[in-house]
């Protein structure tokens, strides 16, 4: 938001676009921005605010990402259900198949990514490239990651506003060198947000997967959330759903399931609405340890890593599917 910096002896001048003409808020953030500055240089900085009400026209033809094939946007209608669990076992499950992958944690409230991938120390690299600065996403277990975790410290809330969140979404998709991708998986948080919006806005998303529990409360939610990507505004296909927490399996115990949680709830919610059921995850202790740990369960030949190899197996099919039958999907037109 913040343009035109000058900085002098004893003066700081800049404008503030807050891109919204009846924004109720433009006179406090200038308060904020003076009373802060003051306080860290003292009451006798000379501090001039200049609030513009302008929004700049959105770039809709601009190719972005252009060096990526299909972006999937993993999402849940409510937390609590594994959908990032579901997201990172997915990647590695897809680099491991030999997959060109990128995953972006757009949770940028709660992001989980970095501690799932084993990255929490981790700092992205920023490098100069024609003028302008470019992060270099972390990689590991064949998977380019980025998230706003690996920018703030764990301990640290991130008090935002929604335009401050989106921004940091935009920046992690336009600022960054993604390069070659098979695909680009998107963590989104859960429900519908403005996080949501900004995605379809930024970049034509090739489908989403729906992620839920089998209990009656987590399902209600997931049509809210099929409801959303394919209504006519945004229009991006649903690929599938995956039910997770499926059923507990002990591990001394593999061929017993116990249906915690509800059976078949997704599956038949899928054919309800015409819907792939791409997986059923189990309960597993190793699933909840790999995501401790840093070491997806996706990397084992287990029964937990196994169902994680056949979701991605289930997505490629559905992706190529999609775009054998289906004209690309467009990025979102912002409404002025």
């Amino acid at each position: 938001m913040v343009e035109n910096l000058e900085v002098e002896e004893g003066r700081v001048s800049f404008s503030i676009n807050t891109g919204n003409r009846k924004d109720p808020f433009s006179k406090s953030i200038r308060n904020a921005c003076e009373k802060a500055l003051k306080s860290a240089f003292g009451d006798s900085l000379d501090v001039s605010v200049n609030i513009i009400t302008q929004q700049p026209k959105p770039e809709i033809d601009k190719p972005v990402l252009p060096g990526v094939r299909n972006i999937i946007a993993i999402a849940s209608g409510k937390g609590g259900v594994g959908k990032s669990t579901v997201a990172v076992n997915l990647a590695v499950a897809l680099a491991q198949k030999g997959s060109r992958v990128g995953l972006i944690d757009a949770d940028i409230y709660g992001p989980s990514v970095p501690g799932m991938m084993g990255a929490k120390e981790a700092r992205p690299r920023v490098r100069e490239e024609n003028g302008k600065q470019v992060i270099v996403p972390e990689e590991k277990y064949g998977v380019r990651f980025l998230s706003i975790g690996l920018f703030v410290a764990a301990e640290n809330a991130l008090v935002w506003r929604g335009p401050m969140a989106t921004g940091a979404l935009k920046q992690l998709i336009n600022d960054a060198d993604w390069g070659e991708l098979d695909y680009l998986i998107v963590d989104l948080p859960p429900g519908t947000s403005d996080i949501h919006l900004t995605l379809v806005q930024e970049v034509a998303v090739t489908g989403a997967v729906i992620v839920s529990t089998p209990q009656e409360v987590a399902l209600a939610d997931v049509i809210k959330g099929v409801s959303m990507f394919t209504s006519d505004d945004i229009a991006v296909p649903v690929l599938g759903l995956v039910e997770n927490m499926a059923w507990f399996t002990p591990a001394e115990l593999p061929e017993n399931r116990y249906y915690i949680f509800g059976k078949g709830g997704c599956r038949d919610l899928a054919e309800k609405m015409n819907l792939p059921l791409l997986a059923e995850i189990p309960i597993v202790q190793g699933i909840r340890e790999g995501g401790d740990s840093g070491k997806p369960v996706a990397l084992t030949d287990d029964i937990s890593g196994n169902a994680f190899s056949l979701l991605a197996d289930r997505l490629v099919e559905e992706v190529d599917r999609r775009n054998a039958s289906m004209e690309p999907t467009q990025r979102v037109k912002i409404r002025q």
